[in-house]
């Protein structure tokens, strides 16, 4: 009887009566019951109406139709929710017309700024961010406490303002946050490129969701490591009110004609819309648009306050940028979504995956959707059949577990932030970056744990199975020119280009990455397939000193990038649809396309393929210039990786005077992990005009003349080989991941080089002033052309310690604005960064950093070649102990490569590892170790790999091994075998003894 009651009476039953001492987990699961199919009982109300203080962030509207979702059941149910937002009233109101709802128009966070609808600002948000809710804190945080108690909140809800978690705290109030992402893992990725002194902002951010009792998290959630636990609901998504056919009756649109969507928010100023961007017998519905903006005929203006649910169900396709609201709609209602990617937008390539693993998403590239190149993604998406079939009744669940929480049950299991949780979810490289300072309120497992990233990166024999082969004979290919050298990761390419090549597009399409579909169609494969490899690099002596002009000791790693090219005539060339319809408009004309594929390139958030007009590197009869070009790739971002490859071209280009009339492609796969400061990019290319990031020579070099279990010495002024010297046998160098993402793009390595160059700037300048105010009587000869020889000085390094210390050391500011600069100096003559005069620069710790790195690293050379000792393992250990540190005086240190750093000098007690120092650019990346080569070297790196992830979470991936560059290894040129039959007869050869 109780059971068959409904779940009105068993509520009130279990709250009214003497059973409720009954045991949580009993009265939990009978309220968590579904409700009964009768309506007058499958509602959730109870005797006393709750008061739900329900906080809605500013980015945005996405946020709140969910919102308007789980407080329209939990007004059903007789409850009171105040509403805090900046959102207009109608979203809420043509949905909710209720007494119970109330609205406070408040904004407590700007979410992301966008500079337009496909970009985020990422300065411009953090920025925001400070004038909104930091400065003002304090007194947000009174008021709303004071506002709290005056409404009698039972439960502060958060979707997902960070300042609210700790208002509630403050007020006694318990909190709960719903949300498929938090601001801190979004800033993160934002600290990168404006520097950390906003790193204070991230930690503020991870303090206030500390204070919230649990997590309500939502589908296509993003990795939250600031909450302690958390519940998954299904899907929220709003009710239909009408159906497909009333929905387009009113829009006077008939049952024969297809709809698609337009749905990127608030219609960007300066978009054309053109009627031939549509297929004949379709039409476009766009949200957004001004009241002034002229439509073409084929083109409907949707009214401001239209209920995008049911325009959604009543449409055949939809055109959009991914966002919370707009692809769980999508999914829910099966619509095919095509999608243009946002810049800096870090939700999206977790709700993307989720679109495209329910066969739902059809990705636009931008140029396409700004020149109205439509029709092949509007044919492509038509043809998906997409297939979510989960619950999406994620309003109606979270309502009640926010109701039983306000009761005083709980969902939590206050679980201490441990490997579980880190590992939660995958994370597509966007890691908080190192924090040097210390604040008191953010707890410790935030603190001193990276975000999650994979635990372990795949090399190409893990991507594709290793085969054993002959060096001369891979199944699928016949090797005319070149060597595999004995490379696994060579063969297990080739391997898998045969994979490739075998591809039936008909039966294996549906379960085909995107990227291995559209390499498997971009070659001819009877055609020759040119291949060449290049491993990424270990920093062991140098580092950032190499724009300063020092000496840099460098290894090639095991780990490398690949690269096939293939060129054919315009008229053989294979093109994807959609660039068929961009390249092709003209059938007469016979262009040379670039087309690239991009393996793994999800993993960095970034568009797997590329294609262009290698006519469009041309102006008139002379190549653009590499400024032009830079414009050219950054027009969006999520292609903006294929300057690293098509750049290649425009400087052969230029620079050989080099013209191409055949088409190319072009497949790169990379076993070099980005962002974990081996020089990833360098193993792709060895040009810097047209990427321009500020980086020296040292990586491309390492990666181009490098040769196996050696190191490359060179000096870089700019870059003289002075050959390579021998590791000694007795001597092993290991690179450990500290998990934390480094970029030398990033503001901090760009603000370090930029005060490096100012140092250099003031030293001249105080040289010559020393000239020109001493007369040569008072001076020694040789004192006055040492000055002279200063105020001239190219490269930081040429400037001896002796001399830095006796003359300058003393003289040169800590720290410096960019405008005190500017206005003194006029230029630091650096031609890669530009000086923000808003900014505030260190200056004399990373002057200091390249004199004094330049001597550690001819000491270092120098010791190489000396007798094996315990001294003098104990001196290379010290050099790089020194490098180590001063690389965290110039700001570029972090906590992950600084713990790595401390174990390994806790093993030195014990053992037989001697030295370590962060790499490359800092802030994160990887740490290099040095010790004696020996089995128990090895098992004190397996140790320090244990001891990172139990105080992390994190297992750091090892670099160990060497291997050749790409001069070395050259290039190989194969093609593909005509039959089963000739690689038969090709192994029976190579068994029989026969040269293949």
């Amino acid at each position: 009887k109780l059971f068959t009651s409904g779940q009105k009476t068993i509520k009130t039953f279990l709250r009214q009566t003497k059973f409720k001492s009954i045991p949580l987990r009993f009265s939990s699961a009978l309220l968590s019951l579904p409700p009964s199919p009768d309506p007058e009982t499958a509602t959730m109300a109870t005797p006393t109406p709750l008061v739900f203080a329900y906080y809605v962030t500013g980015h945005g509207f996405g946020h709140a139709t969910r919102v308007v979702e789980v407080a329209r059941h939990l007004i059903d149910a007789g409850h009171l929710v105040h509403v805090v937002t900046a959102a207009p009233d109608y979203v809420f109101t043509s949905e909710i017309q209720s007494p119970n709802l109330f609205l406070r128009r408040v904004l407590l966070d700007c979410g992301a700024v966008q500079s337009d609808a496909l970009t985020v600002d990422r300065l411009a948000s953090l920025e925001k961010y400070s004038q909104t809710a930091v400065i003002p804190r304090e007194s947000i945080l009174a008021s709303e406490v004071v506002w709290l108690k005056s409404i009698k909140a039972d439960l502060v809800v958060s979707d997902v303002v960070p300042i609210a978690c700790r208002a509630a705290a403050d007020a006694g109030i318990r909190s709960v946050c719903i949300t498929n992402f938090s601001w801190d893992f979004i800033y993160a990725d934002y600290v990168m490129a404006a520097g950390h002194h906003h790193r204070s902002i991230i930690l503020q951010i991870a303090e206030d969701y500390s204070h919230c009792e649990f997590l309500i998290r939502l589908p296509g959630f993003c990795p939250m490591p600031a909450f302690r636990d958390v519940v998954d609901v299904p899907l929220v998504v709003r009710r239909l009110h009408k159906s497909r056919e009333e929905v387009r009756k009113e829009l006077g649109v008939g049952d024969d004609v297809k709809l698609l969507i337009f749905n990127f928010g608030g219609q960007p100023a300066g978009w054309t819309l053109k009627e031939e961007y549509l297929p004949t017998g379709w039409k476009c519905l766009v949200c957004g648009a001004s009241d002034d903006q002229e439509l073409p005929p084929n083109f409907i203006k949707l009214p401001k306050e239209a209920y995008t649910p049911d325009v959604i169900a009543a449409s055949d396709c939809m055109l959009g940028k991914i966002g919370y609201g707009t692809s769980s709609e999508a999914m829910a209602y099966k619509l095919p979504f095509i999608f243009v990617r946002r810049d800096y937008f870090n939700e999206e390539p977790f709700l993307r995956n989720i679109i495209e693993h329910y066969k739902g998403g059809v990705e636009m590239i931008r140029r396409d959707l700004l020149s109205g190149c439509w029709q092949p993604y509007i044919e492509h998406a038509i043809s998906l059949k997409p297939c979510y079939n989960r619950d999406i009744n994620g309003g109606e669940v979270a309502a009640r577990i926010l109701q039983d929480t306000a009761h005083g049950n709980t969902h939590t299991k206050y679980k201490a932030c441990g490997a579980r949780r880190l590992r939660d979810a995958i994370v597509l490289g966007y890691q908080l970056r190192g924090i040097s300072e210390r604040n008191a309120n953010v707890p410790d497992w935030y603190v001193h744990a990276p975000f999650p990233s994979q635990e372990h990166e795949q090399s190409n024999e893990e991507i594709f199975p290793f085969i054993s082969c002959s060096c001369r004979h891979i199944p699928d290919f016949e090797v005319l020119h070149g060597d595999l050298q004995g490379l696994s990761d060579t063969a297990s390419f080739l391997k898998a280009l045969g994979e490739l090549s075998a591809i039936d597009f008909e039966r294996d399409n549906k379960d085909q990455l995107r990227e291995r579909l559209a390499a498997a169609r971009l070659f001819n494969w009877e055609e020759e397939i040119f291949v060449a490899r290049a491993p990424g690099r270990l920093d062991v002596m140098g580092g950032i000193a190499d724009y300063s002009g020092s000496l840099v000791l460098q290894m090639p790693i095991k780990e490398a990038c690949h690269a096939a090219v293939q060129k054919n005539h315009p008229s053989k060339q294979k093109l994807w649809k959609h660039a068929q319809a961009r390249h092709h408009s003209d059938s007469d004309k016979q262009t040379p396309i670039l087309e690239i594929v991009s393996f793994g390139a999800d993993l960095s958030n970034r568009g797997p393929t590329f294609d262009m007009d290698i006519s469009d590197f041309m102006d008139g009869e002379q190549p653009i210039s590499y400024e032009a070009a830079r414009n050219y790739f950054s027009r969006d971002t999520s292609q903006r990786w294929a300057a690293y490859v098509a750049g290649a071209i425009l400087v052969l280009m230029t620079e050989l005077g080099v013209r191409f009339e055949d088409s190319i492609s072009i497949v790169i796969s990379s076993a070099v992990p980005e962002g974990k400061g081996v020089s990833s990019s360098a193993a792709v290319e060895v040009e810097n005009h047209i990427v321009g990031a500020p980086c020296g020579v040292m990586d491309q070099m390492a990666s181009a003349c490098g040769e196996n279990n050696k190191l490359l010495a060179m000096v870089c002024q700019p870059a003289e080989v002075l050959g390579l010297v021998d590791i000694p046998s007795h001597i092993k160098f290991w690179g450990i991941d500290s998990g934390l993402r480094h970029s030398v793009g990033g503001s901090d390595y760009g603000s370090v080089r930029i005060g490096t160059f100012m140092g250099r700037k003031m030293m001249k300048s105080m040289a010559c002033n020393k000239v020109k105010e001493n007369n040569s009587d008072e001076m020694g000869r040789n004192s006055t052309e040492l000055l002279e020889a200063e105020a001239s000085l190219a490269y930081l390094c040429n400037l001896p310690p002796h001399r830095y210390e006796g003359g300058y050391a003393n003289k040169l500011p800590e720290r410096i604005t960019g405008e005190e600069f500017l206005t003194k100096y006029a230029s630091h003559d650096d031609p890669v960064t530009v000086v923000n005069k808003d900014l505030t620069y260190a200056v004399k710790a990373p002057t200091a950093h390249p004199v004094y790195e330049n001597s550690r690293v001819k000491a270092f050379k120098s010791l190489l070649t000396a007798a094996a000792s315990d001294e003098q393992l104990s001196a290379l250990g010290e050099l790089m102990y020194q490098c180590h540190y001063s690389y965290s005086a110039c700001g570029l240190g972090s906590v992950g490569t600084d713990r790595l750093v401390e174990l390994v000098q806790m093993m030195r007690l014990s053992g037989t590892l001697y030295g370590a120092k962060i790499t490359g650019g800092g802030s994160g990346g990887t740490v290099c170790v040095m010790g004696e080569k020996s089995v128990r070297s090895s098992e004190q790196i397996r140790e320090i790999q244990q001891r990172y992830k139990s105080a992390t979470g994190f297992m750091p991936y090892v670099f160990e091994g060497s291997s050749p560059g790409a001069g070395k290894f050259g290039y190989l040129k194969i093609r593909r075998r005509s039959s089963p039959k000739a690689d038969l007869a090709a192994a029976s050869a190579v068994l029989n003894g026969v040269h293949v």
